[in-house]
């Protein structure tokens, strides 16, 4: 989505009054469209997808936001100040931060959507006080904040499988998590008014039968994907040959059977990252014509990893630079203005139909139901006996859940544990599948990142919205994974509308040796990078280790693909923010 940003200034102030001025100046001049939003605060905002304005019970909403199809209010709480934020979030849907003015016009809380499709970032200065979604530089040369990276938390993010929220690895702003709202008349931190926890305890009462929520799941998605695809055409839909985008595929044909202009597909060069074949079946189903092009491809240079991480957060979701750049560039001649993903579909939707789930049963329901079909359908999947998920059930049915971590030889040992995700506090609650369901909803937040595609197309992601988020936590797993599989609830909702090839499927379209391919031929460009990088010199990393670690030998025989270029990318973040902070010469 587009990029917004709010400055309001302190009243009597000649110095906040010229520094707003010089800041209006300076985004009129690069494109963003400048209102102003009372006498001391205005509001800047540029695409891809314009961020809206509405105004609403006092508050200025500032992106995309939808009137939920049947909204279920949280109990009134006489003690509440957040009363009616709460039941706001509730009401509506979307992609949106909102902001409040008080007396004499200042700014006064901010809050942010429960999806995280925004990022929203606040801070004071200079009699200012600034909110907004992305790394702005004509900002930060402007007002040259005195932040400071901080080099723990760095640290401890890179080993978080799940860091896309949570505080940021910057000491000085105020990143605001999905759900929550910050009273900047106060020093306390922001209030969360919306967590997954809330609609994951929902999953430990009486549960729905299959039919009812198959009909829940459908209604949700349909909702998101109407409601995100009526924001701003022409449209264009990814169609991998999955399971997840052929659903936001389907419940686009259903609900706006003319709204997309480019269905489009990239096949990547080994076999198993080439579907179409499917793509092919769900063609001839929904009746569309899909626009099949090579995975684009390029050897890895440094210019790919300078620009990994423009934003407030490392830029996971920009390491594919070459198919991002190749799809951009196709969709821009096409005059296409969004494009409509299937992203987020396995962790909402539940694509861990692991013998978790059974122990999460066992939880719930002990010894009952031992034989039924989903059970021995899910002991078979896992090459299993039932016998063998009792025991396991009966050893682990009150054991805490360990934090997710990513290891790897080239990052040393931290002294202490790190801080648990906001949104895993408690998580212990629930059985290890809702826990990883919980963890999956937390990780999908960065879904919304930017990247070289994001920066000229409006991206959105159906199955990461909140309807879609709120219906799939309510649920068990064991209804997630109906008929012991994975995706089994999704599987049955859309069984009417996708072809048997597609929803019988049991392989899934992998792009790890095309991706192992490029760090093994870039290994000249990654080696300098991580050993003789930033990183390595704050002892983030191992120079020697990942001397050791990236060789051809080591990475053939141990892979860990993906965490290199994790740490690629938090590299470049690291040398991005210095460059920023350094004091002007």
């Amino acid at each position: 989505m587009g990029r917004f940003l709010v400055v309001s200034r302190r009243q009597t102030d000649d110095q906040a009054a010229a520094l707003s001025r010089a800041l209006d100046e300076d985004a009129r001049s690069l494109g963003f469209s400048v209102v102003e939003l009372n006498a001391h605060a205005w509001l800047a905002v540029r695409g891809p997808g314009v961020p809206r304005r509405i105004d609403v019970g006092g508050w200025t909403l500032i992106g995309d936001v939808f009137n939920r199809r049947s909204p279920v209010l949280p109990s009134p709480r006489l003690d509440d100040p957040w009363d009616y934020e709460r039941k706001l979030m509730a009401r509506c849907w979307g992609r949106y931060v909102g902001v409040r003015f008080g007396a004499g016009d200042q700014l006064a809380a901010v809050l942010r959507d429960p999806s995280g499709a925004l990022e929203c970032v606040t801070w004071r200065q200079d009699g200012l006080a600034v909110v907004c979604g992305a790394a702005e530089d004509f900002v930060l040369r402007r007002l040259r904040p005195a932040w400071q990276l901080n080099v723990r938390r760095i640290a401890e993010a890179l080993r978080d499988p799940v860091p896309a929220t949570g505080a940021l690895l910057l000491d000085g702003p105020i990143a605001l998590e999905p759900g929550s709202v910050l009273d900047l008349s106060s020093d306390r931190p922001p209030d969360a008014l919306w967590t997954p926890a809330d609609f994951a305890r929902r999953s430990l009462g009486r549960a729905p039968d299959l039919h009812d929520a198959a009909d829940q799941l459908r209604s949700a998605v349909d909702e998101a994907t109407a409601g995100l695809a009526g924001v701003s055409s022409p449209l264009a839909a990814e169609v991998s040959g999955g399971l997840d985008s052929s659903i936001v595929a389907a419940s686009l044909v259903t609900g706006a059977p003319n709204g997309v202009a480019m269905w489009l597909n990239a096949f990547g060069a080994a076999p198993e990252a080439d579907e179409r074949t499917y793509v092919e079946a769900l063609a001839n189903t929904l009746g569309i014509a899909p626009h099949c092009v090579p995975h684009a491809a390029e050897p890895l240079a440094q210019v790919w990893l300078e620009a990994l991480s423009p934003g407030f957060r490392p830029g996971l979701t920009a390491l594919d630079r070459p198919h991002d750049l190749d799809w951009a560039r196709r969709l821009e001649g096409a005059g296409i203005v969004g494009l409509m993903t299937g992203a987020g579909g396995d962790s909402v939707l539940f694509q861990r139909a692991t013998m978790d789930v059974f122990v999460d049963r066992w939880r719930a329901r002990p010894w009952r139901d031992l034989f039924a079909p989903d059970v021995v359908e899910l002991a078979a999947s896992n090459e299993i006996s039932v016998w063998t998920m009792i025991a396991d059930a009966r050893r682990r049915r009150r054991a805490p859940h360990p934090a997710p971590r990513r290891d790897h030889p080239m990052l040393p040992a931290l002294s202490g544990a790190g801080p648990r995700h906001p949104w895993l506090e408690g998580w212990d609650e629930f059985g290890p599948a809702k826990a990883m369901h919980l963890a999956g909803v937390v990780d999908n937040v960065a879904r919304h990142g930017p990247s070289e595609l994001t920066a000229r197309i409006d991206v959105r992601h159906p199955l990461c919205a909140q309807p879609v988020i709120e219906a799939c936590l309510a649920l068990p797993t064991v209804l997630l994974t109906a008929g012991g599989r994975e995706r089994g609830l999704a599987r049955r909702a859309f069984r009417d509308r996708l072809p048997a090839q597609i929803i019988d499927r049991r392989s899934k379209g992998d792009m790890t040796r095309i991706y192992g391919r490029m760090i093994l031929d870039g290994l000249d460009v990654l080696r300098p990078w991580l050993i003789e990088g930033r990183l390595a010199a704050l002892q983030v990393i191992d120079p020697e280790a990942a001397d050791r670690a990236l060789t051809r030998e080591a990475l053939v025989w141990g892979g860990r693909y993906s965490t290199i270029m994790v740490a690629a990318a938090f590299e470049s973040w690291v040398r991005r923010w210095e460059a920023r902070l350094k004091p002007p010469s």
